[in-house]
This record gives structure tokens, sequence and C-alpha cells, in this order.
């Protein structure tokens, strides 16, 4: 399985790292001190030498209860950082936004992949994703940001997660979008209790052996929390530990905050299977 874009391949035979950068001032886990540019930057650096293939560049904190960012404050953040990442690094860009202008205006300055936690729902961003013919990921999310995590409920959560992203692999096809390009992403904290976020971790295979790369985000989130009784800064070993078990079940692109951990977790693994 291989991603392309740009006169690049991304192989993910085996898993791949992407390292978040939220240049955002009210992120939930590193709490805006990538915010300013030179920090973005240095960080950039320090992910790609630790691992990452890809960076992840958000200027839209998705935490819940985040309050919406407008376009303008959205493109102002990440565009910038795009061009400048893109001139200055070899590696994959991915932006994380829903919004049809800011994966526009990114693709034009260099990046490679879009993220989008609304799964193209936004206006004109499913037609302007088909337009740019980027390798593309769809997020399953119950409910927005801002109301998300106040009462979700499923009749069956791995039933459900499957099914919403199955159809709207089918309207991306529809639109002409490339099966190649399609990546999912089960959407761990995204409008999920703690034991739905375990659920669809333990049945993740399913989603694998669907034929869609699948992305796996649960770097630092409450479903951590939640099994270790720890504050956001005290979820390493346990994030690290849920990105192997992720790895394990299927998952080719895991997004995380602690690159170095990660790559050090996956190395153990990879020098096991190889034995």
């Amino acid at each position: 399985m291989k991603l392309q874009a740009n006169n690049k391949t991304l192989d993910l035979s085996q898993p791949q790292i992407m390292g978040i950068l939220n240049v955002t001032p009210d992120s939930f886990s590193d709490s805006g001190q990538f915010f300013a540019f030179d920090a973005a930057m240095r960080q950039v650096e320090k992910m790609l030498n630790a691992g990452a293939t890809i960076i992840d560049i958000g200027g839209e904190s998705t935490r819940p209860m985040a309050q919406e960012v407008s376009e303008q404050e959205e493109l102002a953040r990440v565009v910038p950082l795009v061009e400048a990442v893109h001139q200055r690094f070899d590696c994959w860009i991915s932006v994380d936004t829903s919004k049809a202008v800011v994966m526009r205006e990114s693709a034009a300055v260099g990046i490679d992949l879009i993220n989008d936690i609304r799964a193209l729902q936004e206006p004109n961003a499913l037609e302007t994703a088909v337009e740019l013919g980027l390798p593309t990921c769809i997020m399953h999310m119950q409910g927005q940001p801002r109301t998300m995590q106040n009462n979700p409920q499923y009749h069956n959560v791995v039933d459900e997660v499957l099914e919403f992203l199955q159809k709207r692999t089918a309207l991306c096809l529809q639109a002409g979008m490339k099966a190649d390009n399609l990546i999912w992403d089960l959407g761990f904290g995204f409008g999920k209790t703690a034991v739905h976020n375990f659920k669809l971790l333990q049945q993740l295979a399913r989603f694998a052996v669907q034929g869609y790369p699948v992305l796996a985000g649960l770097s630092r989130k409450t479903m951590i929390g939640a099994a270790l009784d720890k504050s956001v800064d005290q979820r390493l070993i346990g994030s690290v530990a849920a990105a192997l078990l992720a790895a394990q079940n299927g998952a080719t692109i895991l997004r995380v905050h602690d690159v170095e951990e990660t790559a050090d977790a996956l190395k153990i693994w990879q020098a096991m299977l190889n034995a």
C-alpha cells in the first residue's frame, strides 16, 4: 500500500509516523507552545530527526468545546508555515483542515495530504479535494468539536463508524476521487466515550481490511487519561502503548505528539517481526 503526491511516494508497508504541529493558541495538549513561527520550525526539525515522515499542520483547535476559527485566521496561521516547511524540509506535509479555501491555498504552497476531521462535509470541501487530487484522510466524528463530548451514544460504535466511512468513501469515489487517495480515520476522541474508543481500538483490524490505509490519532487523548487516571502531561507511555496497539491492529499512519518514543516502540516491534 502506497500514497503518491507531488512526485513523492509514501510506503505504507510499515507504519509511518505523522508528527502533530498545532499552530493554535488553545490546543488541548501542547497549549499553544508552537504558535510562534520560529518555535514551530524548530519543532518540525525535531520531529523529522526523531523519525516522523509526515508533518500535520493545524490552525484550528478541535479539542472538545473548541471555538471555531475564521477562514482568514486559519489561512494566516497555516499557509506561511506550510510554505516554509515545504521550502526547508524534504518530508510529507499534511494540513489539518475542513475548509476548502485552506486546502486550496495550502496546496498552492506545497502540501501533500489533506486531513479533514469533518470528512469533506463542509461547503466545497469534497469538490476541492477531488480537484486537487491529493491523498485525503476522512474521519468519523459524532457532532462538532464544541459539543461532541456532551453525551455521545451508539447502538454499536464499530458498526456505525464503519458504515459512516463506507458511505463517505462511496460519495468521494462518486465525486471523482481516486480510491488510492483515500485514508480512513476512526476519530478516536471525537464524539466517543473512553469505552467507545477502546472498542474501536480493539476492532481496528475490521477497518484495516477494507482496503484503505487507516490513520490512528490516539496521542495524549482523554481515553488514555481515563485508563491511567493521569493528566495530559503524564500520558506519554499510555500514548505510545496505544499507538503500538493501533499499528499491530493494522493502522499504517500514527498521528502523534511524541515522535521519538513512538518510533522507538515501532523499532522494537519491527525487530521482533524480523527476527
